[in-house]
């Protein structure tokens, strides 16, 4: 075994480490090659001592695992009084919309779409939010004061869903944007 530098280069200093020391102990600057394989075929050692990622603070309320197929699923998959308040939610939206319009899933949320997505809307483990992109966000910004707001989403306690006259308002200019984006 030739243990090498980042470079390819032998290093004396840790030939005489072992396999499993040198891994334990590499920190990404030595390739571990043997005698009788090209430097091509080296792996970094940095593939051995990969962290993994820390779970985010902000995950969806739905059940972990497999996508949901449609709302229903993914409604499911949500404990009171969330459930509740984006039924309430849905129930405006859909209110507001044409009746073409079809309800999906897309990033693993809940949406509407109409000529492209209308809007998102989820549960998360600590508050509900309502996706309507950033420039319809930036246009309610004046009735959207009691919330707390992001440059494209909506955050409302999972206990009180948004007014629904809000939510239609917020969903009619979604429909002007795509029908004007999208004529026909």
């Amino acid at each position: 075994m030739v243990v090498a530098d980042s470079r390819g280069r032998d290093d004396p200093t840790v030939r005489t480490r072992s396999l499993l020391t040198i891994r334990e102990s590499c920190y990404c600057r030595f390739r571990i090659l043997n005698a009788h394989e090209s430097p091509l075929k080296v792996k970094c050692c940095s593939v051995v001592r990969m962290k993994r990622a820390k779970p985010s603070a902000h995950r969806s309320a739905a059940r972990v695992g497999e996508a949901p197929r449609n709302i229903d699923e993914y409604l499911a998959g949500i404990p009171e009084p969330s459930r509740s308040t984006l039924n309430k939610i849905r129930a405006a939206i859909s209110s507001a919309v044409p009746p073409e319009a079809t309800e999906t899933i897309s990033y693993r949320i809940p949406a509407f779409k109409y000529k492209g997505i209308l809007v998102w809307f989820g549960a998360f483990s600590d508050h509900c939010s309502l996706f309507p992109t950033a420039s319809i966000v930036e246009a309610f910004k004046n009735e959207l004061k009691g919330y707390s707001i992001s440059k494209s989403t909506i955050h409302f306690p999972v206990d009180q869903p948004l007014p629904a006259a809000l939510v239609k308002k917020i969903v009619k200019a979604r429909v002007a944007q795509n029908e004007k984006k999208r004529p026909g």
